[in-house]
């Protein structure tokens, strides 16, 4: 089972079906690289309150979470072709104010882009 600051997680994530990703303890969301959702697990689902059904296809940034459609994290993804990034975040769309630990990975050699979420 991968951990939230595995070393080589970005390798299990690609390799990772839907089902190993519900398994997770902490939420993932796994993207195209323009931001399009393919996958969102169990753990994420349920804690914001998102159905899979409701986010599955929808750009992440711009439809399920504008709140982190900004400098911190949506234009790293875009500019950061090698990204690995550990940073604490408040999220603010459709609840309280949620205090989160965010890591950010992307790789010019792996399938997809993840933003894992830990609360």
């Amino acid at each position: 089972m991968i951990e939230f600051d595995s070393p080589g997680a970005l390798s299990w994530l690609d390799a990772a079906s839907s089902d190993d990703l519900d398994g997770a303890q902490f939420g993932v969301v796994r993207m195209e690289v323009g931001g399009r959702v393919v996958s969102y697990n169990l753990y994420e689902s349920q804690l914001a309150g998102l159905s899979k059904d409701r986010v599955l296809s929808r750009d992440f940034f711009a439809d399920v979470a504008p709140c982190t459609n900004n400098y911190l994290i949506a234009e790293r993804f875009r500019g950061e072709p090698e990204l690995d990034a550990v940073l604490d975040y408040v999220f603010t769309l459709r609840m309280k104010p949620t205090p989160v630990r965010l890591r950010l990975l992307r790789s010019a050699a792996a399938q997809h882009m993840y933003l894992l979420v830990r609360r």
